[in-house]
């Protein structure tokens, strides 16, 4: 997922309202749906189609009601101002640090991600290894310089697109009878389409439930386009740069979905390898494991570390508004960065390789499952803010927050899942501390950073 770095962009204003749709098409395909998609599908079976469709409806209320925020009142600070604005300084500071905590994660389950894929060719050599060399290289690269990085997102948006209708494409070409499977001839019908409800839902409404979040995980990405709608030429095309974005998210996903879970038993798919690898194990294509596994590590390992540059400049932004040390706003003269704010985010990228190093086997869904949560947490933020903010539109904003409740309670449904959300609330509870220590300061300075016009 490339939430941050999509983030990084200058606010030009001279967008038009289908190049936004197609640039949060590209920040919101990730490696959290390529690979993440497995652990809901895990729980849910074939009802993960279900679960994405709810994921859809949940996300489109949520941009929704972003998007008439910012009509009404365009900022740059989007949903975080808006917090600020709706509750007070500690709800801004709060959102931009759980924002900034969330795409560290995000940023960890991407590394372990990479280093899972990796190990589809090199299955002996350990993950934390994978993991540590990505990272390294990921810093490398952003110290090296990161201008060419902005012109080769498009690029990597159109492989992740690409990957996906290479999917769909093979899949109904088995589905018509044109691809045949090992020891198969062409023609043969694939022998796993859903008959039964048992067939449908393997461990009942409990592993729809849990499977929820992910779904949302995969279509996190909004609040960026939240924050990149002030390049629209016109501000009032918001919702409708959403709304195309959205139903051309639902198609690829769900459609690329049900297509892989018709092709291969339930049983058959794992965190350790994309569901669409899984989904053509039994059919004669050796070329597309490889091809589609190289394909997303290029692109995932490109958007991670825009998102190292990402929240290295969020954490700038948030130095400059007062909402961390001033430390995080020295740059390096040579290479004009950030190193205290870029080396924070290394260190968020150590300690995904600590955790790689001891809990090999869980670690990407525990990371994967906090990080969805956080993200959760700030759509909260945003239809919370909305609700304090504007007089029409409450109950369409209060069904969305009954679905996010719905897929942060779901966590707490599953053993495997349950992990991630105490992870998720440790970090709230940090964020919480620090900002009950600083209302003391900022009480102190006489209430200027609290004001919003």
């Amino acid at each position: 997922m490339s939430k941050a770095s999509c983030s990084s962009k200058q606010t030009t204003g001279d967008l038009a309202w289908w190049q936004l749709s197609l640039i949060g098409i590209g920040c919101t395909i990730g490696i959290g749906f390529f690979l993440g998609s497995s652990l809901g599908i895990k729980l849910a079976g074939a009802s993960i189609i279900l679960s994405f469709l709810i994921g859809a409806a949940g996300t489109y209320i949520v941009y929704s009601r972003l998007a008439k925020l910012t009509v009404n009142d365009p900022q740059e600070g989007s949903f975080c101002y808006y917090a600020g604005k709706a509750f007070g300084k500690w709800a801004g500071f709060s959102c931009g640090w759980n924002y900034w905590c969330s795409n560290i994660l995000i940023m960890g389950s991407q590394l372990t991600a990479l280093g899972l894929l990796s190990q589809f060719w090199f299955p002996d050599i350990p993950l934390w290894i994978f993991s540590a060399g990505y990272a390294v290289l990921s810093f490398l690269v952003v110290m090296l310089g990161t201008k060419d990085f902005d012109k080769m997102e498009d690029l990597f948006a159109i492989i992740k697109v690409a990957a996906i209708v290479m999917f769909i494409v093979i899949a109904l070409g088995i589905f018509f009878g044109w691809i045949k499977g090992n020891g198969g001839s062409a023609g043969t019908s694939p022998g796993n389409l859903p008959n039964t409800v048992k067939d449908w839902m393997p461990l009942g409404l409990k592993g729809v439930w849990s499977s929820l979040i992910y779904a949302f995980y995969a279509y996190g990405g909004i609040e960026v386009i939240g924050l990149m709608a002030m390049q629209l030429k016109k501000k009032e095309d918001t919702l409708k740069a959403g709304t195309i974005m959205m139903f051309l998210l639902t198609i690829l996903y769900v459609g690329s979905l049900g297509l892989a879970v018709s092709l291969a038993a339930f049983e058959k798919f794992n965190e350790k390898e994309s569901p669409f690898v899984t989904a053509l194990t039994n059919y004669d294509l050796s070329f597309f494991p490889h091809v589609f596994n190289g394909a997303i590590i290029i692109a995932g390992f490109s958007t991670m570390t825009a998102a190292l540059f990402g929240v290295t400049t969020l954490l700038v932004t948030l130095a400059k508004d007062g909402d961390a040390p001033k430390l995080f706003q020295k740059k390096l003269q040579f290479r004009e960065l950030p190193l205290p704010s870029l080396l924070l985010g290394v260190v968020g990228l150590a300690a995904s390789v600590v955790c790689a190093f001891v809990l090999p086997g869980k670690v990407f869904e525990y990371i994967t499952t906090a990080a969805g949560l956080l993200l959760l947490y700030n759509w909260i933020f945003i239809l919370l803010s909305f609700l304090k903010l504007e007089k029409k539109g409450k109950v369409v904003s209060v069904v969305g927050l009954l679905l996010l409740l719905l897929a942060i309670s779901g966590t707490l449904a599953e053993n495997t899942v349950r992990n991630g959300f105490y992870i998720s609330i440790l970090f709230v509870a940090l964020i919480g501390v620090v900002a009950l220590i600083m209302q003391k300061k900022w009480r102190k300075g006489g209430g200027k950073k609290l004001k919003y016009s």
